[in-house]
């Protein structure tokens, strides 16, 4: 059987679904026998591949870098896993969509909390355009598999990745939805 190319993406979130992918612990190194890494923040790749099997994706879509992220993404992998409750709902990284527009967030981040030298960043490469409002994954692509939790357990993780590595669609009930 041909080793499935797998690739994680870390967009709007805190990384802990990524802990949560490393409390998989020994099972790692089962994984590793059976699908090349191509893409994940856990290593130096700067371009996401083509042809990319499975990706797991943590995060909401919060800024202009996260868009264009995730549609390449879309356009480049054959199955998307929304992981995470920020992937699957925005979660906390949506806490500032009741503010507005994103004025009220940079004047809040940048000049009112400021103890000295108070200013907005202005240099484009310093901080990405932040869109009005934070939204989860499937508001953008579309998305073949939900894994809810904040963050979901390693054993929610394997339950998916495991029918994955067989060419299966994982099915699960209850906590973890499948949708297409």
């Amino acid at each position: 059987m041909p080793r499935i190319k797998l690739a994680t993406v870390w967009l709007g979130g805190c990384s802990g679904c990524h802990m949560s992918f490393l409390d998989l612990d020994e099972w790692l190194f089962e994984l590793a026998e059976q699908v090349d890494l191509v893409y994940s923040p856990l290593m130096d790749a700067k371009v996401y591949p083509n042809e990319v099997d499975v990706v797991l994706v943590e995060g909401a879509i919060a800024n202009q870098d996260h868009l264009t992220m995730i549609q390449t993404v879309r356009a480049r992998s054959l199955f998307l896993v929304s992981f995470g409750d920020c992937a699957v709902t925005g979660n906390v990284t949506a806490l500032r969509n009741p503010l507005g527009s994103t004025q009220p967030v940079l004047q809040r981040s940048y000049m009112d909390l400021s103890d000295h030298h108070s200013q907005m960043p202005t240099e484009q490469e310093i901080v990405p355009p932040l869109l009005d409002r934070v939204t989860p994954v499937h508001a953008v692509v579309a998305v073949d598999m939900w894994l809810p939790g904040c963050p979901p357990s390693a054993d929610h993780i394997r339950a998916v990745l495991t029918p994955l590595l067989r060419g299966d669609i994982p099915h699960l009930e209850g906590y973890a939805i499948k949708f297409g």
